[in-house]
């Protein structure tokens, strides 16, 4: 399977690299190399992750501290959005 990250999973995926780079390039560097790998390992076993909180969508944790959710179509993991731990997903519906 091809793993394709939607534009929000790269843009979060760059900014946790900026974040950790402001106090260390090498962990930065380290993190994203897991960030790389568990992409790898969702094209090679797609269905490893845990059913997501949102339905249609799976999550598996890269890192203690990350989580990647990501959806299956046939040929592809979609990954949806990359995020801390902390952080409340899904989002609240502020409307």
């Amino acid at each position: 399977m091809k793993v394709i990250w939607t534009p929000e999973a790269r843009l979060q995926r760059i900014t946790i690299w900026h974040h950790i780079a402001a106090d260390s390039p090498w962990a930065a560097l380290r993190l994203d190399a897991r960030f790389k790998e568990a992409a790898a390992t969702l094209a090679a076993h797609p269905q490893i992750g845990k059913p997501g909180q949102v339905r249609g969508t799976r999550e598996f944790l890269p890192h203690s501290s990350y989580r990647l959710v990501y959806e299956l179509t046939q040929d592809t993991v979609r990954v949806l959005t990359l995020l801390h731990t902390s952080r409340i997903w899904p989002p609240i519906d502020t409307r």
